[in-house]
């Protein structure tokens, strides 16, 4: 029997099967009508309902170190908070519209309060000056709930690499290893020892299985040194500058640990980029290879909102008139995309194209 000819149908007969015929015709229609967008949800699941924010009263406003305040954020009528684990992230909408992401640096079991640490950034976006200075004990907080990008796995070995401000994350992760007598260490590396927070709590966790190394005693950190901390075999969590989380993945290979999880609370730092340029308004601005578009931007717009500076909050979305953009991001889809979304902080194009930039 050659191609052309239809094989019998399940009676022999020299013609196509009738049923099998309207299924596969029904299978052609239905497997595509499965993506159309009036298809993707069962009729009968209700639609997903945003998360509320929480709306919460600063209880507690005190320094902890050089630069460094703590603040403790509770629901005004005392009830309990949502839960989170160690590596949660909390954001805060200051009074004056910022957005600002933080780590919280608590006990995940007291369910009454948030605790963040903030250090003092003259010369940043402003956010942490605000905090400073104006979120005093009773100020009124619009906060969105926790979530975590940099959960603690509880592996048997860890070590805890902690640059100034990167311990807010690392501290409940230490407390939680301890609590489940895993083989951890924790090194906090910083300016002076007057600039790091919470050494007198992580102390009491245990002593032994904590080092301070200060820049003024000690010099600069050499990352090999401080992964030779590591237990054999053990995961390794670091928080911490930019150059601090490239030099320490770059000696993992030769140290005794044998993976690693990190979180930045800064831009990550642009290795491939290209020259572009962004037209804001009636200014044309030339993006260098080595800084991002938002930078560029708040030259001429200091007023443009950011938040993370790494392409997953969405806080500094923008819209493209005209030009082709590189999408670096992880927050936006691809219907967002094609209307012409950009998330400046990460997002590019190619060298020598011209994004034309709604603001």
């Amino acid at each position: 029997m050659d191609l052309e000819t239809p094989p019998p149908d399940l009676y022999g007969r020299p013609r196509a099967d009738r049923f099998f015929a309207r299924l596969t015709a029904f299978g052609d229609w239905y497997s595509p009508a499965l993506g159309s967008p009036g298809l993707r949800r069962s009729p009968r699941r209700a639609e997903a309902r945003p998360v509320p924010p929480l709306y919460l009263v600063v209880v507690s406003h005190r320094v902890v170190a050089e630069d460094v305040v703590e603040l403790r954020l509770a629901d005004p009528s005392g009830g309990m908070l949502p839960a989170w684990q160690p590596g949660a992230r909390i954001v805060l909408t200051l009074p004056s519209g910022r957005e600002r992401h933080y780590s919280l640096c608590g006990d995940p079991a007291d369910r009454h309060a948030y605790r963040v640490a903030v250090r003092r950034i003259a010369d940043g976006g402003g956010g942490s000056v605000e905090i400073h200075d104006e979120l005093h004990v009773g100020v009124r907080l619009r906060v969105r709930r926790p979530r975590n990008g940099f959960a603690f796995c509880g592996e048997e070995k860890v070590l805890f690499l902690a640059g100034g401000i990167g311990i807010t994350p690392l501290l409940p992760m230490a407390r939680a290893a301890q609590h489940a007598g895993i083989d951890w260490h924790l090194v906090h590396t910083g300016r002076t020892a007057a600039a790091l927070p919470f050494t007198t709590e992580l102390a009491a966790l245990d002593p032994a299985r904590v080092t301070v190394r200060t820049d003024d005693e000690h010099g600069l950190p050499d990352a090999a040194e401080l992964l030779a901390h590591a237990p054999r075999g053990a995961a390794a969590y670091v928080c911490g500058p930019a150059p601090m989380l490239l030099a320490v993945q770059r000696a993992l290979p030769a140290s005794p640990a044998v993976s690693l999880h990190f979180e930045r609370f800064g831009a990550a730092p642009i290795l491939d980029g290209r020259p572009f340029r962004i037209r804001v308004g009636d200014e044309t601005l030339t993006v260098p290879a080595d800084r991002s578009a938002l930078d560029v931007a708040r030259e001429v717009r200091p007023e443009l909102p950011y938040s993370c500076q790494q392409g997953f909050c969405g806080t500094c979305v923008l819209k493209v008139a005209a030009g082709t953009p590189e999408h670096r991001d992880r927050r936006l889809t691809a219907e967002q995309r094609a209307a012409g979304l950009l998330l400046p902080c990460v997002s590019r194009a190619a060298e020598g194209e011209t994004l034309v930039l709604e603001v």
